[in-house]
């Protein structure tokens, strides 16, 4: 009797546990695991440095899970999967599906050529709790609208996500002769060690991203609504990063607590699921419009004047706007490859509506050093910042960032320790150092132009500038 052999070609499901594509080969008979560097993606969305770096860890993590029997490629995996399917003659091949636009199309191209060869292909939902086409509107249209999306298509009328299942009781490896690249081959880590705060703060990974999520859940959840707005605490999951490249399902979160809670009512455990509704919710939209990837949802921003100023613009990126909370914001981002949640809706309101630079500049930033860039995320909450995307927040939400960080660094913790020059002020003018006398600028030893930079732009005239163009926009 001959025993089946699957391809099984991770993608962005870097984990043993709780993976159906992987469960199901397994089940078929002997596999031999892939992973494919793949080159072939709009080169815009080609990974920045920091995911690049996170990649490389969690593939070694992964290997390891595996034995050392994950082959790795690089190129185009349209091409390369094929190759290997006749190289190694295999009965089938399996994947957990993927969002982007051009990897949907992709792999219904995939399918196809596959079906003509005579080869199954199959694909399975390890990524989302609710796949785009399972939920929409009575009508059958989209949602666009983040509360009914979650609470009506999702809650009330979707199935419940599916249990997450075990590591596969069995994995059985067709013994081959390997055709792919060793890890370092793949050149994802930079030449300089600049990454060195990140390795102290970050364990990529299955194993990491289960212990991060139980340390939340015993240590964190219970203040998540509150702690989850301060970033001078540990108040958030800091999960983003596991659940983009797939270490952990979001469904072995969703449970996780669901189980630990029963049915216990808590305000922090609903807060935190629908933070995971609003990941669902951001796919949704990418899934069934495609199109804002690069564009602006709301199509009458397409008529909005940006403005072209490449001096804030760096200003911005290094932090040293001469508003604190910003700076510091930005400083994290560069030093960790993560910024609170709170602060990235600070930072992105800044640049977008106090600077008036077009919020792709800020998406493009982001993507090329946060840890956990995710195009749908990313893109979803930019606009959602500007006011052009769905369920956007109006044009006329503009954060105050000295009352943000008045309300939310109120001791100016967060602020100083991104912003050490700071540090000696008194608390009442952390977040506003231009507004202290000489003296007391004198005694925190600051000259502003010098050891801090002066404000690049006044927030009050700036905000009624954005107000104005946002006006002429809507009018």
């Amino acid at each position: 009797m001959t025993v089946s052999t699957t391809l099984v070609w991770f993608r962005q499901d870097l984990r043993v546990k709780d993976n159906p594509a992987l469960t199901a080969a397994c089940d078929n008979g002997k596999i031999i695991p892939i992973y494919i560097n793949d080159t072939s993606c709009p080169k815009k969305y080609q990974r920045g440095a920091a995911s690049n770096w996170w990649l490389h860890n969690s593939l070694k993590s992964l290997q390891k899970g595996l034995g050392g029997n994950l082959q790795l490629f690089e190129g185009d995996p349209s091409q390369i999967v094929v190759d290997l399917l006749k190289v190694y003659k295999c009965d089938a091949v399996v994947w957990n599906r993927c969002y982007e636009p051009w990897r949907t199309e992709r792999d219904n191209d995939l399918k196809k050529q596959l079906a003509n060869l005579g080869v199954n292909a199959t694909s399975f939902n390890g990524s989302l709790l609710w796949e785009p086409f399972d939920i929409s509107k009575k009508d059958g249209d989209p949602y666009k609208v983040f509360t009914p999306f979650y609470k009506k298509g999702c809650l009330q009328d979707g199935a419940p996500p599916r249990y997450p299942i075990g590591t596969p009781s069995r994995i059985t490896y067709q013994k081959v002769l390997e055709k792919g690249i060793s890890l370092d081959a793949l050149a994802l880590l930079p030449e300089k060690r600049w990454y060195q705060t990140i390795e102290k703060n970050w364990s990529p990974g299955e194993e990491g991203a289960a212990d991060r999520l139980a340390n939340f859940l015993t240590n964190d959840i219970d203040n998540y609504k509150f702690a989850r707005d301060e970033p001078s605490v540990q108040g958030t999951s800091l999960l983003s990063p596991h659940l983009h490249f797939g270490e952990l399902s979001p469904h072995q979160v969703w449970y996780a607590v669901k189980d630990k809670y029963r049915s216990k009512q808590s305000v922090h455990v609903d807060t935190f699921l629908s933070e995971l509704g609003w990941r669902e919710f951001n796919y949704h939209l990418h899934f069934h419009f495609p199109s804002m990837c690069h564009s602006n949802f709301n199509p009458k921003f397409n008529n909005f004047k940006w403005e072209t100023d490449v001096s804030s613009l760096r200003a911005w990126q290094q932090g040293r706007t001469g508003i604190p909370i910003v700076d510091a914001g930005m400083r994290e981002l560069w030093q960790t490859g993560f910024m609170h949640n709170r602060v990235r809706m600070v930072v992105a309101s800044f640049l977008v509506k106090n600077l008036l630079i077009d919020w792709r500049k800020g998406e493009e930033w982001f993507w090329d050093c946060l840890l956990d860039a995710d195009l749908a995320n990313n893109n979803a909450n930019w606009q959602w910042v500007a006011g052009s995307g769905a369920d956007a927040a109006p044009y006329f939400r503009i954060f105050n960032p000295v009352l943000q960080g008045e309300k939310f660094d109120k001791h100016g913790e967060y602020v100083c320790t991104y912003c050490p020059e700071l540090a000696k002020l008194p608390p009442k003018y952390i977040h506003q150092p231009w507004s202290a006398s000489k003296e007391v600028l004198q005694d925190a030893g600051i000259i502003l132009g010098e050891e801090y930079p002066e404000p690049i732009v006044d927030l009050k005239t700036s905000r009624r500038r954005a107000l104005d163009r946002y006006d002429r926009l809507t009018s």
